[in-house]
C-alpha cells in the first residue's frame, strides 16, 4: 500500500491530482505539509524494511547460502520499490521510490543505510534540491551491492539507479526551468 493512500483517506487530497502530481512523501509535504510528509514517508519506508526482512528471514530459515540471500534480498528490495513506483492500482503510476529504497537500504544493511540517508539528507539540504539527495541514495545502493561483491545485486541497483533518473526527469526539468520547488519552502508548510 502506498502512503498517499493512507494520505488521501486522512486528508482527502489525492496527491497525484496537486502539487507536483506524484504520490510521493516530498509532494505530501510539499502539498499537505510536514505531518503528512513524514506519514507518507514512514509508510513507503516500512514496506522496504518489512520485504526485505520478511525475505531474509525466510532465506535464513531454509539454510541458504550467503551469497543466494544477498542476491535474494536485493530483488526483494528491487521488487517493493517497482511495485511503489508502478502500482497496478494506481494505473502503473506510483511514487519514485525514494523512501522505499532508503528502507531497503536499511534492511540490507543498517550501516550502508545510515549512509545512505545521511547523504541523503545532507546532499538536499545543501542544495536545497530533493532530487540530488535521492541520486545520492541510489548511488549508496550501488556502493553496497559492489561492497557485498555480487555480480547481479550491481545489476540490480543499476537498473534501480536507470529508473530513478528516468522518474525523476520532470524534476531535472523543472531545475533546469528553475521551478523545482525548495526544500526550505515546504518545511515553511
Amino acid at each position: 500500500m502506498h502512503g498517499s493512500t493512507i494520505a488521501r483517506w486522512i486528508s482527502g487530497v489525492n496527491l497525484k491530482e496537486t502539487g507536483v502530481k506524484n504520490a510521493g512523501a516530498s509532494n505530501a509535504m510539499i502539498v499537505l505539509g510536514k505531518k503528512y510528509g513524514a506519514l507518507v514517508a514512514l509508510v513507503d519506508i516500512g514496506k522496504g524494511v518489512l520485504a526485505v526482512i520478511i525475505v531474509r528471514l525466510l532465506a535464513e530459515h531454509f539454510g541458504l547460502p550467503a551469497d543466494q540471500i544477498t542476491l535474494l534480498l536485493f530483488i526483494a528490495g528491487a521488487a517493493v520499490i517497482f511495485g511503489h513506483n508502478f502500482p497496478f492500482h494506481m494505473k502503473f503510476n506510483g511514487g519514485k521510490g525514494t523512501a522505499t529504497v532508503i528502507g531497503v537500504l536499511f534492511a540490507i544493511d543498517w550501516w550502508f543505510g545510515l549512509a545512505g540517508l545521511l547523504l541523503f539528507i545532507l546532499v538536499a539540504l545543501a542544495t536545497d534540491i530533493l532530487v540530488f539527495g535521492v541520486i545520492m541514495l541510489y548511488i549508496t545502493l550501488l556502493a553496497m551491492a559492489i561492497w557485498l561483491d555480487g555480480y547481479w545485486p550491481i545489476l540490480i541497483s543499476l537498473l534501480l539507479f536507470l529508473i530513478a533518473i528516468w522518474k525523476h526527469f520532470e524534476n531535472f526539468r523543472r531545475i533546469r526551468n528553475r521551478t523545482e520547488p525548495r526544500i526550505r519552502a515546504s518545511f515553511k508548510k
